[in-house]
């Protein structure tokens, strides 16, 4: 699994002019699933992202949660995250899972973002056509892929 968190400000999700999705200060996490992406690369990244330290303190040094400050949480589906570009100018997305293989998946990823995080996280629609409006806060914009650690 890949996901992009950006800390933001504010950010919504618009879907045929109808706000799906809206929160204050916190994550939009865009999330892309492959096919060999497992319950386990799930829950890793669940505990990366509700305990990554990228919201200032006091002193305004990264040093506080999502959760420390009870900030909320926007998941949208973004397939376009495993795009490949190494041939040609079109991307292929062919590393991108079918949604039998990714909306059971995704849903359960929002699923423990909810008991980690211990409250509503707010999401797009699983391949829907979305407008996402952000303020990212920074701008932190951080790339965490599940099959490499580091």
């Amino acid at each position: 699994m890949k996901v992009v968190i950006q800390r933001v400000s504010s950010a919504s999700v618009t879907i045929d002019e109808k706000v799906v999705a809206h929160i204050q200060k916190g994550l939009l996490v865009l999330v892309g699933i492959e096919d060999s992406d497992t319950q386990e690369d799930s829950n890793w990244l669940v505990g990366k992202i509700t305990n990554l330290r990228i919201f200032g303190d006091e002193n305004q040094v990264m040093n506080l949660s999502v959760r420390d400050i009870d900030g909320d949480i926007i998941v949208v589906s973004q397939f376009t995250l495993h795009a490949s570009t190494k041939k040609g100018n079109r991307p292929s997305y062919i590393k991108a899972s079918k949604p039998e293989i990714a909306i059971p998946l995704y849903e359960n990823f929002v699923k423990r973002l909810e008991i980690e995080l211990g409250k509503k996280v707010q999401t797009g629609v699983f391949g829907a056509d979305m407008k996402v409006l952000l303020l990212n806060d920074g701008p932190v914009t951080i790339q965490i892929d599940s099959k490499n650690r580091e």
